[in-house]
């Protein structure tokens, strides 16, 4: 007798769905490049980028709110592909946080197609910095989402930056 396949969990879930939907986009030579660019902290703009991908999915299944999963993951996966070190001090760099998510919109229809979905997604992800609103649920979880792994990517590098953290942990 064939026992029943343990269902996937949640997280489990949600990183096959990446893995169907964004594995031409994690491969591509731009994705390449965000693995040497310093984002939040000691965190790359590619680990970066698949985690708010992953958050999102995983908020959309908790959640059960019904999305276009394809074009979730694909904005998620470029909405920070600027593909420069805003750190740099180069011109055009400055007020990164107002300025990127139109560079990376730019940068990501150059490099592959985009549903309208997918472009609101990248374009919008720094509301409220940026004025304009989500127009469609999948941007609003990858904001959220990108909110949140900015948060603990951010709060995990200043805690261990912390003298009496390294201390007690040396």
């Amino acid at each position: 007798m064939q026992s029943a396949a343990k269902p996937l969990s949640t997280a489990e879930l949600a990183v096959r769905l990446l893995e169907l939907h964004g594995e031409d986009l994690i491969s591509s030579a731009g994705m390449q490049i965000e693995k040497r660019l310093s984002h939040h902290g000691s965190i790359t703009c590619f680990d970066h980028s698949v985690a708010v991908a992953k958050m999102s999915v995983y908020m959309a299944l908790k959640l059960r709110v019904r999305v276009d999963m394809r074009s979730m993951v694909r904005g998620a996966l470029l909405h920070d592909y600027f593909l420069y070190d805003w750190r740099d001090g180069e011109a055009g760099h400055d007020l990164h946080g107002f300025k990127h998510a139109r560079r990376a919109l730019q940068n990501a229809e150059r490099d592959f197609t985009l549903s309208p979905i997918a472009r609101d997604v990248i374009v919008k992800h720094m509301f409220p910095l940026n004025i304009t609103p989500p127009r469609y649920r999948e941007s609003v979880f990858v904001t959220v989402a990108d909110k949140v792994c900015a948060v603990r990517e951010f709060s995990k590098s200043v805690w261990w930056m912390l003298p009496v953290v390294r201390r007690k942990h040396a």
